[in-house]
């Protein structure tokens, strides 16, 4: 799991870079797209997503404490957390971006003139982050499923709970990034 997440880290570690060094060129025109996007929805996503880590840290403890049934029910509320990000970023944020033209693809974009270029680009990697961000979040939640069902079958217990602890290690990694996108996206170039 760590080698995994080294590549990991060097995947969206190069996307964020470029985004650093695109911005540099462009900030009049990433601050424009900066502005277009919803903080409220942004900051909520970083707030549920930091209670998932949490809720999944505290199931994490009760399976090293031989507590089957208090994993479970940690890691239901993990995945209902991920389930709300995963509908307030893709069922409400992306669709009210397409519906107010700020698909950087779009022949109207909604931000002309001199900071065109700039927002398209900003938005460029504001859906790429974004929605690779949403792919490892649904393996994520595909990975809770897993590991659920494999709990309320017994396999894991106070002596063994490995799988458990990678794939929490992948949540928390997931997590981690979105923390680094949020100020990229929600946060710099609004003032």
């Amino acid at each position: 799991m760590w080698l995994f997440l080294a590549t990991e880290v060097l995947f969206f570690g190069g996307l964020i870079l470029s985004w650093i060094y695109s911005r540099h060129w462009n900030q009049i025109g990433f601050d424009a797209g900066a502005r277009e996007t919803k903080l409220w929805i942004g900051t909520l996503n970083t707030g549920i997503l930091i209670t998932s880590s949490f809720t999944y840290a505290a199931g994490l403890t009760w399976i090293r404490a031989g507590n089957t049934r208090r994993l479970v029910q940690c890691l239901t509320v993990t995945l209902l957390l991920g389930v709300a990000f995963l509908a307030l970023k893709f069922g409400l944020e992306w669709r009210d971006d397409f519906a107010k033209h700020l698909f950087p693809a779009a022949s109207m974009f909604k931000i002309t003139g001199a900071e065109e270029g700039g927002a398209r680009l900003f938005f460029i990697f504001y859906f790429i982050s974004t929605g690779l961000h949403g792919v490892h979040m649904v393996v994520g939640v595909a990975l809770l499923l897993w590991i659920m069902q494999r709990a309320r079958r017994g396999e894991f217990s106070a002596l063994y709970h490995t799988p458990v602890h990678a794939v929490g290690l992948y949540w928390s990694f997931v997590d981690i990034v979105w923390l680094t996108l949020y100020p990229l996206i929600y946060l710099v170039g609004r003032g």
